[in-house]
């Protein structure tokens, strides 16, 4: 079988795609500091919010913080009274095209967690915002770097983060093999690029269903295209728990975004209507012409057979669009927006909710084709929450994928995960039970009741 990106090499070559370096190399590098500059401030254009963050109470010691600029990015360190000798980095998230950068602490009790545990964490701003991968993968190497020449080197360093981070995690363990001892992403993009294909492939295919050609989307694409979209193809008034107003293409299309998604699998419908509207807005998007402004100039769906593919011939009619950034879509160099190889270098625990479409569940699913093609499986383990929210994890569903990585690492002892890449596994009507918080569900916890109960 061929790795993901291997399949892409050629299949772009095979349509005739164009790999001349003076189409779509336009990938703004950071802006240049002034060479006398000591990296305390940040890079021409951002600001750095970083108010004070008070002590943790650590068994009745407050705990020690400290804060500042590394290298053009802002950064907190927090360490326990009694420190075990091991660095917790944290990874943040997506932040827009915004100017100001902000390190945040670890979310989900994990602060506490990780400070009763007797570990210390740290946590970089990056030094530029949008989706820029390359900046969160030197900046948290350099902030851990940075702990260890000024407090002392750690015995062991983990990376644990959310969304956008959980891509600088996958891509952090093959950039840097052997440095980090663990990691734990939660809802992270580990199918790289394919998160971009995914947004293009709603789009288009919405497009090509309802009968309304709107690529490259124009300005008033939000008010104008999708309200006759939506209209089209009966979603206007679908809600999670109201009738199905879809019709006989809008079925088509929710199928089509299923299989896209992840595959038939618990609480998809329903996960559907909670996202329907949203991933229209996400083609819009345009922040300026590097890949970290605009993302969507990597995608592709030149070849990707939709299915089913009837009442609709929808690959006939759908729009194919290649990939105007190719180079940057097949570097192997770290670029803004790079490839995740498959390539884990340490133990990695994921956790993923099932009806996420702002970063769907195949993102796991490639993950886990792309790690068993070049045979590191046994450094995998996955687990699905029954939840469509993004990012949407209790306290107790990240401290039990947290702990149970700690175990992992220090024995050696593989814990349980899910069998995400087996479509017969992830279709049973009981799965992510396993791993899912019962408690949230009794309470009613976001979207957890859109579920069956767990037997």
């Amino acid at each position: 079988m061929l790795s993901s990106s291997t399949r892409l090499v050629r299949r772009l070559l095979a349509a005739g795609a164009t790999l001349a370096l003076t189409v779509g190399l336009a990938g703004a590098a950071p802006a240049a500091a002034d060479p006398g500059d000591d990296g305390s401030q940040p890079l021409p254009g951002y600001t750095i919010s970083n108010p004070p963050l008070a002590p943790l109470d650590v068994r009745g010691t407050p705990s020690t913080v400290r804060q500042g600029v590394h290298r053009h990015a802002g950064y907190i360190i927090e360490i326990p009274p009694a420190w075990n000798g091991e660095l917790v980095m944290w990874a943040h998230g997506y932040r827009g095209q915004t100017t100001v950068l902000s390190p945040e602490t670890p979310n989900y009790g994990l602060r506490q967690r990780l400070l009763d545990q007797g570990y210390a964490w740290a946590a970089s701003s990056y030094t530029t915002n949008g989706f820029d991968i390359r900046s969160g993968v030197v900046s948290t190497r350099e902030l851990a770097d940075l702990f260890a020449g000024t407090v002392r080197g750690p015995h062991r360093t983990y990376l644990t983060g959310v969304s956008m981070g959980g891509y600088i995690i996958g891509r952090s363990l093959e950039q840097y093999p052997g440095y980090y001892d663990g990691a734990l992403p939660m809802c992270g993009v580990l199918g790289d690029h394919q998160l971009l294909d995914f947004f293009l492939d709603y789009n288009l295919v919405a497009q090509a269903l309802a009968g309304v050609p709107a690529y490259p989307t124009p300005a008033d694409y939000l008010t104008n295209a999708v309200p006759r979209i939506q209209v089209a193809l009966g979603l206007a008034g679908l809600t999670p728990t109201g009738p199905d107003t879809t019709n006989e293409r809008g079925k088509q299309f929710r199928e089509i975004v299923i299989n896209r998604s992840g595959g038939p699998r618990p609480g998809a419908d329903r996960a559907f209507a909670v996202w329907k509207d949203f991933l229209f807005g996400i083609s819009t998007t345009n922040g300026g012409d590097s890949p970290a402004q605009r993302p969507g100039q990597l995608a592709t769906n030149l070849l990707t057979r939709y299915t089913p593919n009837t009442p609709v011939d929808v690959n006939a009619a759908v729009q194919r669009v290649a990939p105007e950034n190719v180079w940057q879509r097949l570097s192997p160099t770290l670029t803004e927006v790079p490839r995740i190889a498959g390539r884990p270098t340490a133990p990695v625990l994921s956790l993923h909710d099932l009806g996420d479409l702002f970063v769907p569940f195949s993102m796991e699913q490639a993950y886990a084709r792309d790690a068993a093609w070049h045979g590191r499986s046994r450094l995998v383990v996955q687990r699905a929450i029954r939840a469509s929210q993004h990012c949407e994890f209790t306290p107790t569903e990240a401290g039990a994928a947290w702990d149970d990585l700690v175990s992992w690492v220090r024995t050696g002892d593989r814990p349980g995960g899910d069998a995400v890449a087996d479509p017969k596994a992830v279709a049973a009507a009981d799965f992510g039970c396993r791993f899912s918080d019962r408690a949230a569900y009794a309470a009613g916890v976001g979207t957890r009741r859109l579920y069956s109960a767990c037997p």
